[in-house]
């Protein structure tokens, strides 16, 4: 890759990272992250203001909520499927430094995340994780490895602390004014 190509690449997530993710609208985000970063970004799914993205691959499914200050990850790739509630300050990682190479090498894996998932506030999702329908990942844990379908898993790093009723059918919609939690009518 040449330096220019380098240089644009990096403008172009410079931009997305300090100016289009502070602005207020909703709109105008959406259409960078899906015109110039060619994100794939479903019917009703919200990215909020101050979520960091970095890497070419991310598809986000339909009414999929990304919330306040979120990093998503998609060097290697970060799949997104429906109704998926994202809190704030999650971090989606699909790569990481392997800790026992002399090179400080780096490795990863895509992450996948399943239709009806939750994922509480500040949680940190590792790389190669695949989190099945309908469960919860509680506030703070930290998924080194997958998560069955319904589990509730909490801690760090995330264990099974219980299972979530299977019948869901809710659809997650959530276009709050500005970086607030104030709903739009």
């Amino acid at each position: 890759m040449s330096k220019m190509s380098t240089f644009r690449t990096g403008l172009k997530f410079y931009i997305a990272n300090h100016f289009i993710a502070g602005c207020p609208s909703f709109r105008i985000r959406h259409w960078y992250y899906t015109k110039i970063m060619k994100y794939s970004l479903g019917t009703d799914s919200s990215i909020h203001m101050g979520t960091f993205v970095t890497g070419n691959h991310i598809e986000i499914g339909d009414n999929v909520v990304i919330n306040r200050r979120v990093y998503l990850d998609g060097r290697i790739g970060i799949t997104l499927k429906n109704n998926i509630s994202i809190s704030p300050e999650v971090y989606i990682l699909s790569m990481e430094h392997d800790p026992n190479n002399p090179h400080f090498a780096t490795r990863g894996g895509p992450v996948v995340i399943d239709d009806h998932v939750w994922i509480g506030a500040r949680a940190v999702i590792l790389p190669g994780v695949h989190i099945g329908e309908g469960a919860v990942v509680g506030t703070c844990a930290v998924v080194t490895h997958d998560v069955e379908p319904y589990q509730i898993v909490a801690g760090v790093p995330a264990r099974l602390i219980g299972m979530r009723a299977k019948n869901i059918e809710y659809r997650v919609k959530y276009f709050p004014w500005f970086d607030t939690d104030i709903p739009r009518d």
